[in-house]
């Protein structure tokens, strides 16, 4: 028996916006130190639901619970605590263009409020040389980086402050395949460097193949399916068949997956 503490519980989630309803009884449960991807078709609510968890977006109701404390209606010490044990890689990075590489990854050791200058230098350094950034790179604006360097900085960013827990929204979209097959295996090293736990929403079938302990899957308003590549693969729902013959199209392996 797994047991395995879950990170993230979600139970009877319900999302809805005037007559649109985009989640309905939802459940999701994340494992401690697992990879769960969510997949799902256009308007089936997997960024509505990332932006849930990371407590951008209230669902109309339902409980989400994150290490173990409700992400809404919670104090705001427990709120900051959250806050803190997290980090997000947003699809296009979301670097702020007015502040420098080093600034934007100072951002939130600055927000703290605890830690020094000199403190946050050392800091800033080691991030941007666990994502393979140059020092000399540091001061330059995000307007005159590469794709690939912006997702890179973001990523140092979203591990300024050691997360537990992080959220990547299509982490390797705009890259080509040299750089997504890096950039996949950086987050692999992030993840066993870090002891990392990660949400992850993707429609590139390379990255779901190569990072996905587990797939979570959005239809019907609700995760219709959640489990190994191997087990979603059969699954018996329309959706899933016709998402997954796709993959077997350009992956004809992949049934011999475990």
């Amino acid at each position: 028996m797994d047991d395995t503490p879950f990170i993230i519980e979600i139970e009877g989630l319900h999302t809805q916006f005037g007559q649109h309803v985009v989640h309905q009884n939802l459940d999701l449960r994340v494992k401690r130190g697992e990879i769960l991807t969510l997949v799902g078709g256009s308007g089936s609510g997997k960024t509505t639901l990332l932006r849930q968890m990371l407590g951008l977006e209230k669902p109309t109701h339902g409980s989400v619970k994150i290490f173990g404390s409700a992400r809404y209606n919670c104090d705001v010490a427990s709120s900051k605590s959250i806050r803190n044990r997290t980090g997000v890689l947003f699809q296009q990075g979301a670097l702020f263009s007015a502040l420098t590489v080093y600034d934007n990854v100072a951002l939130p050791m600055r927000e703290l409020r605890v830690l020094d200058e000199r403190t946050i230098h050392n800091l800033v350094l080691t991030k941007l040389s666990m994502v393979a950034i140059e020092p000399e790179h540091a001061y330059k604006m995000p307007a005159n980086l590469s794709g690939g360097m912006i997702k890179r900085v973001s990523l140092a960013r979203a591990i300024a402050l050691d997360p537990e827990l992080l959220f990547l929204d299509e982490p390797t979209a705009g890259l080509d395949p040299e750089l997504s097959e890096s950039f996949v295996q950086l987050i692999l090293d992030m993840r066993r460097e870090l002891d990392l736990t990660i949400v992850m929403v993707t429609h590139d079938i390379d990255t779901l193949i190569a990072l996905s302990d587990r797939i979570a899957v959005l239809a019907d308003r609700k995760v219709v399916a959640a489990g190994t590549l191997a087990e979603i693969c059969h699954y018996p729902h329309p959706f899933i068949a016709n998402f997954f013959k796709t993959m077997r199209n350009k992956h004809p392996l992949i049934d011999n997956r475990e």
